[in-house]
């Protein structure tokens, strides 16, 4: 038998760059702190049991009401600072929106799409504008 002591450990979260039929990416204006207000990736904690998959389609569908196809694991983000509520190890994936109507819910105060040129010039909050050049180099 294995015991597991207590440890602290980082959290784990799922972020999605989805883009829609004519290019532009989806972005969620964030409801809650850490950057109330400011516009993120869909995406959000992995629930106990939860495959990182199941995780990144239900924090979308929630936040967004629209239905994603992964097509890609983009990258894993684990800098310690990069959230400041603690270190949190985001995955995350490049997707496409296959089905539903954009309405923000839960976590999210607004959901809106931007073209790369767009994103690019915004503030992003978390370690987003770094995930959104890593995406286009992939998808451009």
């Amino acid at each position: 038998m294995y015991i597991i002591k207590s440890f602290k450990h980082p959290l784990l979260t799922v972020d999605a760059v989805i883009t829609i039929f004519d290019g532009r990416i989806i972005f969620i204006r964030r409801k809650n702190a850490p950057y109330k207000g400011s516009w993120a990736f869909p995406g959000g904690f992995v629930e106990y049991g939860e495959t990182v998959e199941e995780a990144v389609i239900r924090e979308v569908r929630e936040e967004t009401g629209v239905i994603i196809k992964i097509q890609d694991l983009l990258g894993v983000y684990s800098d310690p600072g990069r959230d400041p509520r603690g270190h949190m190890i985001t995955v995350c994936f490049l997707a496409s929106k296959i089905e539903g109507e954009l309405r923000a819910d839960t976590d999210a105060a607004e959901v809106s799409c931007f073209t790369a040129d767009e994103a690019l010039r915004m503030n992003l909050a978390f370690d987003h504008n770094k995930i959104l050049k890593d995406a286009l180099k992939r998808i451009l």
